[in-house]
Formats: structure tokens, sequence, C-alpha cells
């Protein structure tokens, strides 16, 4: 059973006026595609939920965005999603009617997309941890004569570690690089709980 938020109808109202007609194609296209789909606005654009986020949509001052929440849709799109970096979503910018797959086709993608939500699993894959970075020497070194600093940065976590070193070593002189040491020494010593900012 389709359900509908009035406020879906007023953002489409207040769009402007190219994407009014894109949008409430979009609409009518989820609800034919994923019956079960509810409404709600969500970042303040429409969105479909179905077992999860399904898909959403925006209107913008040149262009609608259109995009699916599960990663795997991406590799699906195939050729439909080829404008993907132009913009917010995997059908690029859409400027009209036009610029959208065949009903048929888009109908298949919403059905493929509510498949995999009905079907649980992660949204998005996992991304793959990053090796730690080595201790620049400087650090190493400023940390061996004091031990407050050392325990502190011990304390931290791996990425809040990787935070500090990427900091020091993404300098290019070596007297910024010596002054970002002293900083990252000094705000260990004074804040052994807290992160730099």
């Amino acid at each position: 059973m389709t359900t509908t938020d009035p406020r879906v109808g007023a953002y489409i109202a207040k769009s402007a006026p190219f994407a009014r007609p894109i949008l409430r194609h979009l609409r009518t296209l989820i609800h034919r595609g994923c019956p079960e789909a509810r409404e709600e606005i969500k970042w303040g654009m429409p969105t479909f939920m179905h077992h999860g986020i399904l898909c959403g949509l925006g209107g913008f001052k040149a262009h609608v965005a259109f995009w699916f929440r599960r990663q795997a849709m991406a590799q699906m799109l195939g050729p439909d999603g080829a404008r993907a970096g132009e913009a917010m979503g995997q059908l690029g910018r859409i400027t009209s009617l036009d610029d959208l797959p065949g009903d048929r086709a888009m109908l298949g993608y919403i059905r493929q997309a509510a498949k995999l939500n009905a079907a649980g699993g992660p949204a998005r894959p996992k991304p793959k941890p990053r090796p730690p970075l080595r201790v620049p020497r400087e650090l190493a070194a400023a940390m061996k004569r004091n031990k407050r600093a050392a325990a502190a940065f011990a304390d931290r976590t791996p990425s809040c570690r990787r935070e500090h070193i990427a900091w020091i070593i993404d300098a290019k002189r070596p007297e910024t690089r010596a002054r970002r040491v002293a900083k990252v020494l000094d705000w260990l010593r004074k804040n052994p709980k807290t992160r730099m900012r």
C-alpha cells in the first residue's frame, strides 16, 4: 500500500518549474515500482522507505538528482548510470524528462533496489581498514623525552593517532614539520584524553 507524505507534494510544488514534471514523474515511478514505499522528508529532500531507505530525489536550481541508497545499484544501472559523476545520485544532472532512462528501465531499477533492501545486508560495503602510518622520527624522538605525551599518544584511537601523524608528515618544509611536532607534543601533554582540533 502506497504511503504518501503531504510534505513531498509541497516540496515538488515549491521546486523550480522545470523540475516539477521530473519530480512528479519519478515519484509516480517509485510508487509503481515499489507500491509498499513510504514517503518521508530526510535531509530536506523526498526520501522513499522500504526496509530502510530505498531511494531519494532532490530538485536544485538547474537540475534534479535521483539516488538509490544501495551501492550495488550503481553497478546495475550500467549505461544509464554513466553520468553519475556529474551530480549527487546515480543518474547525473537531470534537466528534463528526456534525461531519464525509459520507464521500463526505471521500474526495473526500482524493483531491483526494493529486492535488495528486502534481502537486508549492509547498504554499502565496509571500507577496508587502512594500515597504520609510521610514526615520524621527529615525533618518536620527542615522545621518548616526554613520557606523558607518549602515554597520551598510545592511549589514542588508531584514527586519532593517524590524524596526528598525517598532519605532521603532510608538512612540506622541515621548519613546519618541527612546529607541528611541537604542537602535537604540547597538545598531548595538556590534553591526554581529548583529540587535537
